[in-house]
């Protein structure tokens, strides 16, 4: 078998000497600086991807996977390779792709190669750079980025293509793009298809059965001598806050990522339970069963306080309203602000029917069990005039300012509330709105500054919520991500923000004049 494959340490050479003498950074501090490889870079990837070779003298690896955490210049790297196929490989009428999930994850890979070949008047000498492809017209070759939403899928005839960011790819049961592009490699000489991806989340995806692929490569249960795989990670069992675990998951720690960089992320994940997966799989390279998790159950359950009812009937008080579809969960809390420390209170209404599991849903949780804890309606929908009793009822108890509902979502329920005077506030369920008050829920949880009765549908539902994170880590729940029913979370989002924004609360309650319509 060692016969079949041999090194050719000169062309392995090349490949380096091309990349440290022609190409430059492109950004930061470096820019338009050599980019000298990093020894990995160099041993591991480089030189065996361009220095092995079969017996007839083509490339050996076909495949490869590169598994890489966020900041160790993946980007570059990904150029770097582009490049190198364009330039030294000679074949004629070659067609080389960098492929992403979406057209501004194209674009990154793209603007790299542009401008390290903009830096480099002899490497511009060769090509016409134009808005999405660059032409190396003395091969009549040709560099491409295309992504998802930009492919057509047909017509290619690759001779290679790196993939960034592979764990993002879609998989929706059709042909994706991996697939397109690697099936029509089969009328090149010595076609090269590579991965280069962070960690992700989804566990039936086409990258984490990649993943697992390279990891049996690696440790010889799958003998494959075409496919290379990199991988540096974290392993379970490593403490996430030790300077060693980072730099087993990051070959670049000290260049291109710094030290100060990751002890302040490493900080943030300790401190906010919804950036732990974050930075497990952003920078530790580890996957995560979802993009992000919430509150931990062992958190919820530590606020384990509880508080007289007399003091909070006095006190002011903000509700927000979560209006369901009428066959499912309409949820209505209120929340005080006792010293430090938030209270929230809910009452969850849900029809009969469903209550009684004859309506076919599909939460998978027995609701009977539940039922001191329930406001349960006649038939097989919502009663929204039991709902709007309960409002008015509560609102006769307790010092009630304001409710929020979700505006994108309001009802007649909503409308007849207004018109008979209390104060209905709409919500937005953006990150503008929902960031502030889930922040503040997440942090007082943290403190044990939250209070909520030992509520089992409030505990519950906290397991449930799926996070959403921006770029500015603002975040959000997400009812259509989430892995079961929010209701009753949303609707304390609502209410602490509801709170926020308030301006100063009123000393009486609602009460009711002559006709029967509230006022404060």
């Amino acid at each position: 078998m060692k016969d079949d494959y041999y090194f050719d340490a000169e062309t392995a050479d090349n490949a380096v000497k091309f990349i440290e003498t022609h190409l430059t950074h492109t950004k930061g501090e470096l820019a338009k600086t050599p980019f000298i490889l990093l020894e990995y870079q160099k041993e591991e990837i480089i030189r065996p991807l361009f220095g092995w070779k079969n017996a007839d003298g083509s490339r050996k690896y076909r495949t490869s996977f590169i598994f890489l955490p966020r900041k160790n210049g993946k980007s570059t790297l990904a150029a770097a390779i582009i490049l190198t196929l364009l330039y030294l490989d000679r074949e004629f009428g070659a067609e080389y792709y960098s492929a992403a999930n979406d057209r501004d994850q194209a674009k990154i890979v793209y603007s790299v190669v542009a401008d390290m070949i903009k830096n480099n008047p002899k490497l511009l000498n060769y090509v016409d750079i134009f808005k999405n492809s660059i032409v190396y017209n003395a091969q009549g070759s040709f560099y491409k980025a295309i992504s998802r939403e930009t492919s057509t899928k047909h017509g290619f005839n690759t001779s290679g293509f790196i993939y960034d960011e592979l764990h993002g790819m879609r998989d929706d049961g059709t042909e994706n793009l991996w697939q397109v592009l690697e099936t029509s490699t089969g009328s090149r000489k010595e076609p090269i298809s590579i991965a280069i991806t962070t960690a992700g989340f989804d566990k039936y995806s086409a990258c984490y059965k990649m993943y697992t692929y390279a990891k049996k490569v690696l440790d010889g249960s799958i003998v494959d001598p075409q496919f290379l795989p990199i991988i540096y990670e974290a392993d379970p069992e490593d403490d996430i806050q030790d300077p060693k675990t980072w730099a087993k998951a990051n070959p670049s720690l000290g260049v291109s990522l710094k030290m100060e960089y990751m002890k302040r992320e490493a900080l943030k994940a300790a401190s906010q339970p919804s950036y732990l997966n974050i930075f497990l799989r952003l920078h530790l390279n580890v996957w995560t069963t979802a993009e992000s998790r919430w509150i931990d159950d062992l958190d919820i359950v530590a606020c384990n306080e509880t508080i007289s009812e007399d003091i909070l009937l006095s006190l002011p008080c903000y509700g927000g309203l979560d209006l369901a579809s009428v066959r499912d969960l309409t949820s209505l809390v209120l929340m005080w602000r006792v010293g430090e420390k938030i209270v929230v209170k809910h009452w969850t209404f849900i029809p009969e029917d469903k209550f009684e599991g004859r309506s076919g849903g599909t939460d998978g949780v027995n609701y009977m069990e539940w039922a001191d804890y329930l406001e349960i309606t006649k038939g097989n929908v919502t009663d929204y005039n039991f709902v709007k009793a309960k409002i008015f009822e509560l609102c006769e108890k307790y010092n009630v300012q304001s409710i929020a509902y979700d505006r994108w979502n309001s009802s007649q329920l909503v409308i007849e509330c207004v018109d008979e005077g209390l104060k209905m506030s709409p919500f937005g369920m953006g990150y503008k709105s929902l960031s502030p008050a889930a922040k503040e829920i997440e942090s007082k949880i943290m403190t044990r500054d939250f209070i909520y009765f030992n509520d089992p549908i409030i505990r519950w539902q906290f397991g449930n919520v799926q996070l959403e994170i921006d770029a500015a880590a603002n975040i959000k729940p997400n009812k259509a991500k989430s892995s079961d029913k929010i209701d009753t979370i949303m609707a304390i989002c609502m209410s602490v923000g509801e709170e926020m924004y308030s301006e100063s609360p009123v000393v009486s309650k609602y009460t009711r004049d002559n006709k029967g319509f509230f006022t404060i």
